[in-house]
């Protein structure tokens, strides 16, 4: 058996499975939610035991450090020598990395070169993991991409309508994100159907902090909402989703700039609900000052709108769904986003039930005369990265 450390790094929480392989046994885990937000949340789960914390603002570097810390006292591990492995999500591969690789220091080095394709994920995931070859000296690290699902959508919804030559010339496409966590809902939608994923249109929504939704047409990904970076599709918690290209050299000149940079950062970092509510990028704060701020209630508004937006399109494009996704921390923990999408979606034929959507629970949440079903199944990213990590270091040995 081989015990093996995921660090799911994401722009607001950091997901950590201890995994035994290859029984697939989670020895334990826990979450870090609200990275660098004040009252940082660190959850850790062993067997039946669940402890929550709040603690000060933490960001990425110590949070990693609390969680090895926490997975000895926890009695997770004796020490951290059990540790044998650690795979890491990685957002962006670009067009370099279209499989899971073992890091090695000129496999780092390119994923540093990276960063402006994901720049509020590719930088984080890199400090977590030069802290990691500190921290675990000797243990291999691995990679697996978000990128590398979408690396199979057909070329009319992967390129921009640009001169080809740029397309080609500098790998301009979309690259998507979560690509782990729609692949790995997709084939648990397959299960819970009781169908071969070939035969299935689905469209799979991963709802949290950062929020993307796939198409997916006979089993595969025809489209998605996040392009070349993880700023465009929907708006997030910090990022913008979507907008007019010429905004940019617009707000330049407004705001006498000479460069993009403040412009892009502030697309990632200030901008989605934080910008629009001026109040929180968390989906929780917002309901709770939506009772007496517009701005709030304004930016949870704009999000049920553009969900709602994207599953329409996706439903037309691909021909009708056998069923929607919901997933991600919004998606799976966020019952009132559920329902006001769905009672969007009436039109289409689809609907929920209100008691089962209530009640929140893994499963079929349609009304029995939905057009499609409509399902919440949690992501589990860290088991689908174990499984990648678990098959490198078998043909490693053989």
């Amino acid at each position: 058996m081989t015990k093996i450390l995921l660090i799911n790094a994401g722009s607001s929480s950091l997901k950590w499975q201890l995994v035994e392989m290859p029984a697939e046994r989670v020895i334990a885990g826990g979450q870090v939610e609200r990275l660098n937000l004040p009252g940082t949340i660190v959850k850790v789960e062993v067997g039946d035991k669940k402890t929550k914390e709040t603690v000060e603002t933490l960001d990425e570097v110590t949070a990693v450090n609390r969680v090895l810390k926490r997975m000895v006292t926890v009695g997770a591990v004796k020490s951290l020598d059990e540790i044998e492995a650690v795979g890491h999500r990685v957002v962006a591969g670009g067009t370099v990395f279209k499989q899971p690789i073992k890091l090695t220091p000129s496999g780092i080095s390119q994923l540093k070169e990276l960063s402006e394709l994901a720049p509020l994920h590719n930088p984080l995931e890199v400090k977590c993991i030069e802290l990691l070859a500190q921290r675990l000296a000797g243990v291999p690290q691995y990679a697996v991409f978000d990128s590398s699902y979408f690396h199979a959508l057909p070329e009319k919804t992967a390129i921009y309508g640009i001169p080809y030559e740029w397309t080609t010339n500098y790998q301009i496409r979309r690259y998507g994100e979560h690509g782990i966590s729609h692949a790995y809902l997709a084939q648990q939608a397959a299960h819970q159907l009781g169908r071969p994923l070939g035969e299935l249109n689905l469209i799979t929504l991963h709802l949290g902090s950062g929020a993307s939704i796939t198409a997916v047409k006979d089993g595969k990904p025809f489209d998605t909402s996040m392009g070349l970076t993880p700023v465009t599709g929907l708006i997030m918690g910090t990022r913008s989703g979507d907008v007019d290209p010429s905004l940019v050299p617009y707000l330049m000149k407004r705001l006498e700039l000479e460069t993009p940079d403040v412009v892009l950062h502030e697309l990632n970092a200030s901008s989605g609900l934080l910008g629009v509510s001026g109040v929180s990028s968390d989906m929780r704060d917002l309901h709770e000052a939506a009772k007496e701020n517009p701005r709030a209630q304004l930016a949870l508004d704009m999000f049920v709108n553009q969900v709602v937006k994207l599953v329409g399109a996706y439903y037309t494009e691909i021909g009708g769904a056998d069923a929607l996704v919901f997933a991600g921390g919004i998606g799976e923990k966020d019952p009132e986003i559920r329902q006001a999408v769905i009672a969007r979606l009436g039109v289409l034929g689809i609907q929920i039930d209100p008691q089962l959507n209530k009640a929140g629970q893994p499963g079929a949440l349609q009304t029995k005369d939905s057009a499609c079903q409509v399902l919440l199944i949690p992501t589990n990213e860290e088991l689908a990265m174990a499984r990648d990590v678990q098959h490198l270091m078998a043909v490693a040995q053989n």
